[in-house]
């Protein structure tokens, strides 16, 4: 990771809610130190995520949005860098919301082609 910031740890008190929370951090954390993007342009992208949710009425009052935020981040900051526009992220997540709704419980979800 580059050394202007250091991505944070989870903090043993307060365990990620649902396992998507801790994978959405995971993400950001690799990125970063893959280099896609440093840790203080995450938390400034993260920030302005927060930010913006506030000013279109939306603030995180009680924390549930929190992580909902975190991944719209990510998402912004994959488009700007020419990773992925909106569009293809917009396609994966029909298509995992496909695979899953196809999925018998207990086995792995695939995605086609993948």
């Amino acid at each position: 990771m580059p050394s202007d910031a250091t991505a944070p740890t989870p903090v043993p008190e307060r365990p990620f809610a649902e396992p998507w929370q801790a994978q959405a951090f995971a993400v950001a954390v690799h990125l970063s130190q893959r280099g896609l993007f440093t840790w203080t342009e995450w938390t400034e992208t993260f920030g302005a995520t927060l930010a913006m949710a506030r000013a279109a009425g939306q603030p995180d009052t009680d924390g549930s949005a929190y992580w909902r935020h975190w991944v719209t981040a990510l998402e912004v900051m994959l488009a700007a860098r020419d990773v992925a526009d909106k569009d293809t992220l917009e396609a994966l997540k029909a298509a995992w919301a496909d695979a899953y709704r196809a999925t018998p419980h207990g086995e792995p979800v695939r995605l086609k082609g993948g």
